[in-house]
């Protein structure tokens, strides 16, 4: 069975960041994750929320190994984290200008809006992976 300090370097590793970007979004220092990930150091009951939280890792995975690394998001909260996401780039992204955009439509040109991305979902579903 693998060890805590194995399952959070899983964590980076799965999520494709370095240490120091995990350190910082968990608001710890790169030299204290890098003695997590050795096993020098086991993290606190808030560490590990943290990470969970951060993350969205599944805490019973992350204390004992159980179940899924990472915990599923419904489609609000699939929604909410975009949106989060989306205001947190510059002003001018591509995204941010769409969902500007849609916060102006009416609801015939949400219904225009519906028709296109059905049609996209359908194109996209034909293509294949």
């Amino acid at each position: 069975m693998t060890k805590i300090h194995e399952r959070i370097t899983a964590v980076i590793k799965a999520l494709n960041i370095k240490k120091i970007v995990f350190a910082n979004r968990i608001n710890v220092s790169s030299g204290f994750v890098s003695q997590l990930c050795s096993g020098v150091s086991q993290p606190s009951d808030r560490t590990i929320y943290d990470i969970c939280r951060e993350f969205r890792v599944n805490e019973e995975w992350l204390r004992t190994g159980k179940g899924e690394m990472f915990t599923s998001l419904s489609r609000d909260e699939e929604i909410a984290a975009f949106v989060g996401s989306v205001l947190k780039e510059e002003n001018e992204s591509i995204k941010k200008r769409l969902i500007f955009a849609l916060s102006k439509l009416n609801s015939e040109q949400w219904a225009m809006i519906d028709s296109i991305a059905q049609t996209l979902l359908s194109e996209m579903k034909d293509a294949g992976p």
